[in-house]
């Protein structure tokens, strides 16, 4: 055993098992390289039907940072999604002993708590993101939202069909027209800042389920599109994290929910949408739905006067083009939202790019016959969306996050201990780090 990282040997003794986990250059450690040994260490234990385990870490520079990350791997190396297994053989350690030097207990006590609370986030935006559509409506999506503000400090509002016919909801309507469940749309507050402190909005995509609509997606793969929803699932879980943190920053979460399906009443190519603040666009391919139900949440977005507005959304295909699945894509019109994002996208391991928004780009996405039209050429898609999404923000400080590729695990997706097949729950570590950097 040398110490490369992601090097392990399992040393048995007659009292103990010791497992060494490499880290490699001490220089060169990160949160996520701890994050990962920790889940490793964790699934080693688990396998071994352990009934408690202990991370010795004997350095003195040991930060609560890194403290966070090892909690966090310990319990999203035990995440399994096993709702509908009927032989739930789930085991886990019963207890995790952290022993650091020079840490004072109530110190390491608040570390290893947030490190609960950020794990805790991360598998419901994975549990959310995994479930079938037809256990995650948006309807029932809005009741989980509501059991979770129901016991932290967080205000929960839902608006009906009728609420957004009356407030004039034509995307989010629009994409909803095809199917038998309702739309809804889920507002979540939280107020841990100074009384009057501009709120920051998180806005996310929340299709619960995707057939592409009248422009039908081929059958191969239709199955992941359950988690079209996992823009959704990442601003729910920021919201619970961010309460139970007790961050002091005001926070605002805003998911508009519906499935996107072909009928007899779905909206169709051709037809032309009016939104929220009154824009039109015409419909090229109702499979690009995202950015017409973000075209509503945005713009109601700047009822709250906002110090700025993200966005989370599995938006294009072109994305995975254009980044592959191990970095989000990044577009914004806020130079400064845009370089903090990238900075805790490397702290925390869940790595953004940035990709330009030129004026160029929005001449794409002029309509004959509307203010602008869903789709673009045939280049360029994550931009021409993104362009889109620029009209519904006006000069409010905005990023867009495209997590179509890192949303889920897909072919070339990192092999990180802490990520298992499925949702990933990207998002919610980044906007944490994120806020915690303001």
């Amino acid at each position: 055993f040398t110490g490369k990282s992601n090097e392990s040997m399992l040393l048995r003794t007659p009292q103990t098992n010791v497992l060494l986990i490499g880290l490699g250059n001490k220089k060169c450690i990160s949160n996520d390289k701890l994050r990962d040994a920790a889940a490793k260490a964790s699934i080693t234990a688990k396998n071994l039907k352990t009934k408690s385990f202990s991370f010795n870490h004997d350095v003195s520079d040991m930060t609560n940072d890194y403290i966070e990350a090892v909690v966090q791997g310990s319990e999203l190396g035990l995440y399994n999604f096993n709702v509908y297994k009927s032989n739930k053989k789930d085991f886990r350690p019963l207890t995790m002993n952290i022993i650091i030097k020079n840490k004072t207990k109530t110190s390491l006590t608040k570390s290893i708590r947030n490190g609960e609370i950020i794990a805790d986030a991360i598998m419901l935006s994975r549990d959310i993101s995994n479930l079938p559509s037809r256990d995650c409506t948006p309807l029932q999506l809005a009741s989980r939202a509501k059991k979770i503000s129901s016991n932290r400090p967080l205000k929960t509002t839902i608006f009906n069909t009728d609420k957004l016919k009356k407030l004039g909801f034509g995307g989010l309507l629009g994409v909803a027209s095809g199917s038998q469940q309702p739309p809804c749309f889920i507002i979540m507050e939280y107020n841990g800042g100074k009384r009057g402190e501009k709120p920051i909005v998180f806005v996310g995509k929340t299709i619960t389920f995707d057939t592409g609509g009248i422009s039908i997606k081929p059958s191969a793969s239709m199955d992941e599109m359950k988690h079209d929803k996992s823009g959704g699932a990442t601003v729910m879980a920021i919201m619970q994290a961010v309460a139970d943190l007790k961050l002091p920053v005001n926070v605002v979460g805003l998911m508009p929910a519906t499935e996107n399906m072909p009928s007899g009443s779905a909206y169709k190519p051709g037809d032309v949408i009016t939104f929220y603040n009154k824009k039109t666009a015409e419909i090229l391919n109702t499979d690009a739905e995202g950015r017409v139900i973000l075209a509503d949440a945005l713009s109601y977005a700047q009822n709250y006067k906002p110090r700025m507005i993200i966005d989370f959304a599995t938006l294009t295909g072109a994305c995975i083009i254009a980044l592959g699945t191990a970095v989000s894509g990044l577009l914004g019109n806020d130079k400064k939202i845009i370089n903090s994002l990238f900075e805790s996208g490397e702290r925390t391991g869940e790595k953004v790019w940035e990709l330009p928004l030129t004026n160029e780009y929005k001449k794409l996405i002029k309509s004959d016959i509307a203010d602008i039209k869903n789709i673009g050429g045939r280049g360029a898609g994550t931009i021409t969306a993104a362009a889109f999404l620029s009209h519904f923000v006006d000069d409010y400080p905005w990023a867009h996050l495209d997590i179509a590729g890192t949303a889920w695990t897909q072919d070339g997706t990192p092999k990180k201990s802490y990520i298992k097949k499925g949702a990933t729950g990207v998002g919610v570590l980044l906007s944490i780090d994120f806020l915690r950097n303001l």
